[in-house]
């Protein structure tokens, strides 16, 4: 019978296959992670010349981190890399997430251009998501069978929604959204291997971390290069996919701590302005790293910093996936609070 990456990958389990089978999948796994930051990578440079070309460019104002005007709309090629990889060789739910992902890239291209309302892309948002939820093949419930189903599901598009708002307003200086991205993504593919979940999830992970890679060499400070809305709405779509399926197949301590920076820089930087009374969809510069930006610290000192916290939270969603949720978790906080204090310190 002729090979399938498709049903290879999507019943692979680790961490005991055989050993063909355990060659084969992660020979699939790396070469789809090369072409995919291949494809990322010179992308890229194509997307910046035809974006300097129009002269589509984030020009700096006073919510800005950047000094110069800088071309946006690196994240069409991300985006088109990961839609073809995942569409390619992934499963049904991986073709209706990039398909999905492509929409949003699309609704957000606009809204790099024009500026769509707030009301409008949220609703856009839900609408992505709701659709990801009911469409997606073979889904578990993200809560274990704990919640009725109506209640999960909501619950899920609350999630969802929010870590993709999170993660475009967490992308504020050079660099820090494509090192979050390995770090999710190469996380996702240690937590695979260690904890006996659909191999799919490392194609995911690996894909996710090359196309970052790839993006990052053109956005590492200083940036040539933005991602743009159409770069990281639909990325935060993909991860927070990933996460989600994760946490739905029992993993669900390490699909909180590989994002734990994010999460809580994002949440207490909102609960603190909704408090003070702003008005919480506009763009600011008042999250934990940006501020310690302000404080002087350098675009890639705070994304390395990012990637440094990053290797840790790594660490212990491994911790988490080996059997141990409760010391991964409480490594997490740590790791987390640590970077809280090194930024705030530098304010």
């Amino acid at each position: 019978m002729a090979f399938s990456p498709r049903l290879r990958l999507d019943t692979f389990v680790f961490p005991k296959p055989r050993p063909a089978l355990y060659i084969l999948a992660m020979g699939l796994i790396f070469a789809a992670a090369i072409a995919t930051f291949l494809a990322s990578l010179v992308g890229t440079r194509l997307v910046l010349g035809w974006l300097r070309h129009r002269d589509i460019l984030d020009h700096p104002n006073h919510r800005s981190s950047h000094d110069v005007p800088t071309p946006k709309g690196g994240g069409i090629a991300v985006i088109g890399a990961l839609a073809a990889t995942w569409t390619l060789l992934g499963p049904p739910c991986a073709g209706l997430m990039a398909g999905l992902a492509l929409a949003l890239a699309a609704l957000s291209w606009v809204d790099d251009l024009r500026e769509l309302g707030p009301l409008v892309r949220l609703l856009i948002q839900i609408a992505a998501v709701t659709a990801a939820l009911v469409l997606w093949p073979d889904r578990l419930p993200v809560f274990g069978g704990l919640l009725p189903p109506v209640v999960d599901m909501v619950l899920a598009v609350i999630l969802w929604v929010w870590f993709v708002n999170l993660f475009n307003f967490m992308d504020g200086v050079d660099g820090i959204a494509g090192t979050e991205t390995v770090v999710i993504g190469l996380g996702l593919v240690l937590v695979t291997g260690l904890s006996g979940i659909n191999g799919i999830n490392a194609l995911f992970g690996a894909t996710l971390a090359s196309a970052a890679l790839g993006f990052l060499i053109w956005n590492w400070h200083p940036a040539k290069i933005f991602l743009g809305d159409v770069g990281s709405v639909p990325l935060g779509f993909l991860l927070g996919f990933v996460l989600l399926k994760i946490a739905s197949e029992g993993q669900w301590a390490a699909a909180l701590i590989l994002p734990a920076y994010y999460l809580a820089d994002a949440t207490i930087t909102l609960v603190h302005r909704g408090l003070r009374g702003e008005a919480v969809w506009r763009a600011h510069k008042k999250h934990f790293y940006q501020q310690a930006h302000q404080g002087g610290l350098s675009h890639a000192r705070v994304s390395a910093a990012v990637g440094v916290a990053g290797a840790g939270l790594i660490v212990c969603a491994a911790v988490a996936a080996s059997g141990l949720p409760g010391f991964g978790l409480a490594g997490g906080v740590a790791v987390t609070t640590g970077l809280f204090f090194w930024l705030a310190a530098r304010r």
